[in-house]
């Protein structure tokens, strides 16, 4: 397997930990009280958005050619230290 490879991989294991941790989030937001779903909801909702947004990049860089393939790396590692920001704040403020 090339690096460029097992890159996508890693990346790829990574959004399905998201999804996990959102499910995680679905079902603490469905045990808490009606205030509390209201900010389990809107910050579900931001992740989720973010979740696809690195997905989307995640496939721009896969299928990027070789030429094209550094500067897509790039961009998709801001779009995924963002990403991993929100889903780690999230994570923290709704333990």
């Amino acid at each position: 397997m090339s690096e460029r490879e097992q890159y996508v991989e890693k990346a790829k294991a990574r959004i399905e930990q998201w999804n996990a941790d959102i499910e995680k989030l679905r079902a603490k937001a469905d045990e808490a009280t009606a205030d509390a779903r209201i900010r389990y909801e809107k910050q579900i909702k931001d992740l989720r958005a973010q979740r696809d947004e690195a997905s989307a990049k995640l496939k721009e860089m896969a299928d990027a050619s070789d030429s094209a393939w550094d500067d897509m790396k790039a961009g998709f590692e801001s779009a995924w230290d963002k990403v991993s920001n929100a889903f780690d704040s999230a994570k923290t403020r709704f333990k």
